[in-house]
Order: structure tokens, then sequence, then C-alpha cells
């Protein structure tokens, strides 16, 4: 068994069937499970879940109003398991931040990885390996 932590880019595409990488993120997710891994996320999966949802397509949005945003996360909330915010992820996250020289909108994917290393989630499914390639702690999956 394997325990995984799903990027935002991922999560969100199991939930929208419109968008071009739906059925492929749909079909690895459900792989994953149906043998036994567990796919986790994080609430800051959800908020910039929300952020997206609810920002206009033409800023690269999904457009969605706030009903339809928070309906789609409950979707998610119910299919994914939440691993918690907890105290030791600050430290991890801190780390990172000195150790790979992280900057701008990367120091979001550099608390992932820190929400990984706090929680021993070894592998990460991304739309966007390149972002996460710096981070050797890790495994890098893309769906």
């Amino acid at each position: 068994m394997t325990f995984y932590l799903s990027d935002t880019n991922v999560m969100w595409r199991r939930f929208v069937p419109a968008e071009a990488s739906h059925l492929r993120v749909k079909t690895a997710l459900d792989a994953l499970i149906l043998r036994g891994d567990t796919v986790y996320v994080t609430p800051q999966n959800l908020v910039e879940f929300q952020s997206l949802a609810t920002r206009p397509t033409d800023v690269n949005g999904l457009g969605f109003t706030s009903q339809q945003a928070n309906a789609k996360a409950k979707e998610i909330e119910a299919f994914f398991p939440l691993l918690p915010d907890i105290p030791e992820i600050y430290p991890h996250w801190r780390n990172l931040m000195e150790k790979y020289e992280v900057e701008g909108r990367q120091v979001h994917d550099a608390r992932l990885v820190a929400v990984m290393l706090a929680h021993n989630i070894t592998h990460l499914l991304t739309m966007n390996a390149k972002h996460f390639q710096r981070f050797t702690e890790i495994t890098i999956i893309e769906p």
C-alpha cells in the first residue's frame, strides 16, 4: 500500500467532467484506490480549489459561483481523506524554503511537500511535475 498526496491540479480534475484531463485523472485515481492505495488531500488543496473555482474563466479560473464551488468542494471532501494541518508542517516548510531557495508561487508547492513530510507521505500526484522536481524528499507521479 502506498500513500499519496494529490496536488490541487489533480484533485479538482477528478470532479470536473468538462475538463480535458478529467478521464485520465479519474482513471488513474480510481486505479490507485482499487489496488488499495490511499490518496489524500489537505486543507490547502481545498483553499486553492475555492480560489480556482470562483475565479473567472478569462483569468484561468473555472468560473463557478460560490454555491457551485462549495458543492464541488463537498464532493471532493467526501471522496478524499483529509490530512489535517498540524504544527509539524511549519518546520518542514521553513526548512524546504531555505534548502531549495523557494520563491514566488512555488511557496505553496513547498508547503504541500511539507505536509507530505509531516505526515510521512512519499508520493505526490501532480500535473506539474516540473514544479516539484527540486524536492528530492518525495516521489512525483503524473496521472
